[in-house]
């Protein structure tokens, strides 16, 4: 038997990192933003996991011989969704 899909219960800090990422717009925001707004990699993660945002490797640099990658996080129509109600 399938099990009924539950809304997801959001946090007030996971509410918060929702609507950072709504207000940003098409291009998302990058992980090294939200880390510095307090929120963490699990938490983050979490949300990619429930299909709230979306995280993607935007870009890829070369500094002093090691490989940075650049992620960015964007809110999906589910998000947006979860937000406002």
């Amino acid at each position: 038997m399938a099990q009924p899909t539950q809304k997801p219960q959001l946090g007030a800090k996971e509410r918060r990192a929702l609507a950072m990422l709504a207000d940003a717009g098409r291009n998302g925001v990058t992980g090294q933003i939200m880390f510095a707004n307090g929120f963490k990699t699990k938490m983050l993660a979490h949300l990619d996991h429930e299909g709230l945002a979306t995280v993607m490797i935007a870009e890829r640099a070369k500094k002093g011989g090691k490989v940075i990658e650049i992620i960015r996080i964007r809110i999906t129509a589910a998000g947006r969704k979860a937000i406002a109600e």
